[in-house]
């Protein structure tokens, strides 16, 4: 039997980009299981393609990682090798090194992994793979068709999920876009009054607002949201925000997990990018967007958590009216798209 595993131990972001990968992996498996964090088991539940999800908190990965637990990682080798995968795929980000996974996926006794490594692989890996240039939606792709996989037939390899359930709104009136202020990074997030001075003038232009978050952006959500925005941060899960961006008209958000949602869901996205990582590799893929944010301050590339420029100006420079003026443009698209 051709069992395959997909690791990709990151946030739900990181999860929903790996989709199309998954899904030409398991087109040419038997079955496909993945093996994720605990940040990115949500995302993972709502991609097509995957039998079975196995949760690890790796250590080596996340914005506050886990400390080594000898425990849990003789678990988990036990729990693969059990599990008699034929062949690893681990997918991991430009800048990070699947070597510490395939060390476990060889204590596993899984035959065949492949990653894409810089850093010299020693026997760790049977597919050591060159990361082409460009979005990171299609070095993972071009990973798992190196590895095996092809797509389906008539599959366009676009970001995916399964199907999303519309949400009903509190006193919704029509057409809305969303607001997506924070970031599981820091210096991708925009400061708490910028973002409500962007839905005021959002407001002002006449659309209802909604903003968004998870239960630990409340207090920034609240100051965001204002009186007069919807504020339905900690009240809905990752499925749920779905079904909210699958019905606004358009999202503004940071370079973070909610811009890819959108894709995946085809909302277009106004992009509150931070250069902290590059553009032509983390953008909104595959979906109508404007990116908007200064890409050359000295942050650039830097791959900084915090952002290290007193006032932020990569994103603090951005003015509401930007923002206004690209909702519309991206708004109008999307209608007149409706109508043709």
């Amino acid at each position: 039997m051709n069992r395959v595993l997909a690791v990709r131990l990151d946030s739900d972001g990181d999860v929903l980009i790996t989709g199309p990968a998954i899904r030409a992996l398991a087109n040419t498996a038997d079955r496909l299981d993945a093996l994720v964090s605990p940040a990115g088991h949500a995302a993972a539940g709502l991609l097509p393609g995957i039998s079975e999800l196995l949760t690890f908190d790796a250590p080596w990965t996340g914005y506050l990682p886990s400390a080594v637990d000898q425990g849990a990682i003789r678990a988990l080798t036990r729990n693969l090798r059990r599990r008699r995968y034929s062949r690893a795929v681990i997918f991991t980000s430009f800048h990070q090194s699947p070597l510490p996974m395939a060390l476990l996926a060889k204590m596993a006794r899984i035959p065949f992994v492949a990653a894409t490594s810089v850093d010299y692989p020693g026997s760790l890996l049977d597919l050591r793979h060159q990361r082409p240039v460009g979005h990171e939606v299609r070095a993972a792709l071009d990973l798992a068709v190196a590895a095996g996989g092809r797509l389906p037939d008539g599959d366009d390899g676009g970001l995916r999920v399964k199907q999303v359930v519309r949400q009903p709104l509190p006193h919704e009136r029509g057409s809305y876009v969303v607001v997506h202020p924070g970031a599981s990074v820091p210096s991708r997030a925009v400061a708490p009054e910028h973002g409500a001075a962007i839905v005021a003038a959002l407001l002002s232009a006449g659309w209802p607002v909604v903003v968004t978050g998870g239960p630990a952006d409340s207090q920034l959500a609240a100051a965001v949201a204002g009186p007069d925005a919807i504020d339905l941060s900690g009240r809905t899960d990752l499925a749920q925000l779905a079904g909210i961006i699958a019905g606004a008209a358009c999202v503004v958000v940071g370079n973070t997990g909610p811009a890819h949602l959108a894709a995946a869901v085809g909302t277009p996205v106004v992009s509150l990018f931070s250069p902290v990582v590059p553009m032509e590799r983390w953008a909104p893929y595959g979906v109508r967007s404007v990116v908007l944010g200064d890409q050359q301050q000295a942050c650039r590339d830097s791959r900084a958590r915090d952002c290290p420029i007193p006032g932020h100006p990569c994103l603090s420079s951005i003015s509401p009216d930007a923002v206004v003026t690209a909702v519309a443009q991206l708004a109008e698209i999307t209608v007149a798209g409706a109508r043709a």
